[in-house]
């Protein structure tokens, strides 16, 4: 059965050679999926065409939205 979730991914993304040469940020997604795994693979992906330049990705599933 399809559930939609509500996926938070943190995302860390190389921005150049200063002194912070990182910055961190999240996104938000709703996905809809059959399982928890399945969403959080569906938000990594999403988020890495979203913000191609991250370098780490780390999806949370937080909420059951139906």
């Amino acid at each position: 059965m399809v559930h939609t979730y509500e996926v938070f991914v943190d995302i860390r993304e190389f921005i150049g050679q200063s002194n912070n040469p990182y910055q961190s940020g999240t996104a938000r997604y709703e996905i809809d999926a059959e399982s928890t795994g399945q969403a959080d693979d569906i938000a990594c992906t999403q988020a890495r065409k979203d913000y191609p330049k991250g370098i780490e990705y780390d999806p949370r599933v937080t909420k059951l939205l139906k």
